[in-house]
């Protein structure tokens, strides 16, 4: 089970509430599992998207691995999306854009973008170069 926020990342939730209903919205879309059990998972996952490290380390989660176990679990839909295996809190923020037409590349493709290696490879467990990693 995830842990519980803690109330930094509450007060982040309240701040920016809108954020998170439209981030748990995308995820329970992508959900296969029970209603309340998906839920509690999204709205996690969601709050978790305010922090400013890497989303498997503001889930408090071992590595990037578990994030994506996690996520093909609750979420698989969206999972089996991001077959390029961008970094998640990247993903998610690109598919609530590409939700609302709204487009945020530099490059008309993932491949030729300057940023391709901020948006996917490996993470270190370091803090990331930008908030959004």
């Amino acid at each position: 089970m995830l842990p519980r926020p803690v109330p930094a990342a509450l007060a982040r939730r309240t701040a920016r509430a809108d954020e998170v209903e439209d981030l748990v919205s995308l995820l329970l879309e992508h959900s296969d599992s029970p209603r309340e059990a998906a839920a509690a998972i999204a709205e996690t996952v969601a709050v978790a998207c305010l922090g400013d490290n890497h989303l498997w380390q503001d889930l408090q989660l071992g590595s990037r691995t578990e994030l994506s176990a996690l996520m093909s679990w609750w979420f698989p839909a969206l999972a089996r999306k991001n077959s390029g295996d961008m970094k998640w809190k990247k993903f998610l923020y690109k598919q609530l854009c590409e939700r609302e037409q709204i487009l945020i590349c530099k490059s008309p493709s993932c491949a030729v973008c300057c940023d391709h290696a901020l948006c996917f490879g490996p993470e270190d467990g370091t803090r990331p170069v930008m908030a959004a990693a």
